[in-house]
């Protein structure tokens, strides 16, 4: 799954794959990610669509993509 995400370091917008998705104490939920050169992106949603994240990441081969 696919979410945009603010890059604080170039200040843009980015497409970036969700790796997980993570719920903190006071209930807040967040999409993790990482750019192309390893920097950490979060991103917080709602209940809602955190509900819509399946929980599967992306084959590191590229051998489990959709056709």
């Amino acid at each position: 799954m696919k979410s945009t995400f603010w890059d604080v370091k170039t200040r843009k917008s980015v497409e970036a794959e969700v790796l997980e998705c993570v719920t903190y104490d006071n209930g807040r939920s967040a999409f993790k990610a990482k750019t192309a050169d390893g920097r950490n992106l979060t991103r917080f949603v709602s209940k809602e669509e955190a509900a819509k994240f399946d929980g599967k990441a992306p084959c590191k081969k590229g051998c489990c993509k959709k056709k």
